[in-house]
């Protein structure tokens, strides 16, 4: 269960998408300072806009969206980040260098530390088929992309991916 009270009292209280929108210059120039803020829509999707420093994991080949399309479709990108099958953080550029990130704000919180949550790493597709799983490939139930799950020989849930085409849902599958 994700606990939006602690997110509060460790980084302040979110602001909603349309806050963000009008002060998005001053949000993303904060970013690159170093400060995080949390950005809400419809209450329960929550997503943090922070300095790539604090991105876990690797850069490469995670989405990158330029600074003006992520104004005109941040709330599309928090619902986005803070799915819970597919949390990957989305890059933030400006003339193509990424200059800050979106990610889920779940993964702000680690464990009682206020440490960053370790990333979730992305299962090797060809082991999970070496050790006898089965990888299904769906439309996600929403309509809007695929999803991607592996399960053991016993029917057991092993790893879930999503994305907009096959090819990202199994390259989230993790």
């Amino acid at each position: 269960m994700i606990n939006y009270s602690e997110m509060e009292d460790r980084l302040g209280v979110p602001i909603g998408v349309e806050e963000a929108r009008s002060r998005w210059g001053a949000l993303v120039g904060a970013a690159g300072e170093g400060q995080i803020t949390l950005i809400t829509r419809e209450r329960w999707e929550w997503a943090a806009l922070v300095p790539l420093s604090k991105v876990p994991g690797m850069l490469t080949g995670l989405p990158v969206v330029s600074l003006s399309t992520a104004k005109a479709k941040l709330g599309e990108l928090v619902r986005q980040v803070s799915e819970p099958y597919d949390d990957s953080p989305v890059l933030l550029a400006r003339h193509r260098t990424p200059v800050a990130a979106l990610i889920a704000a779940t993964r702000l919180l680690g464990p009682g530390t206020g440490e960053w949550a370790a990333p979730r790493r992305a299962a090797d597709v060809e082991a999970l088929l070496r050790d006898g799983c089965t990888v299904t490939l769906s439309r996600h139930p929403t309509g809007a992309g695929v999803i991607a799950v592996a399960r053991d020989g016993d029917g057991g849930e092993v790893a879930v991916g999503t994305g907009d085409t096959a090819e990202q849902a199994l390259r989230t599958l993790g």
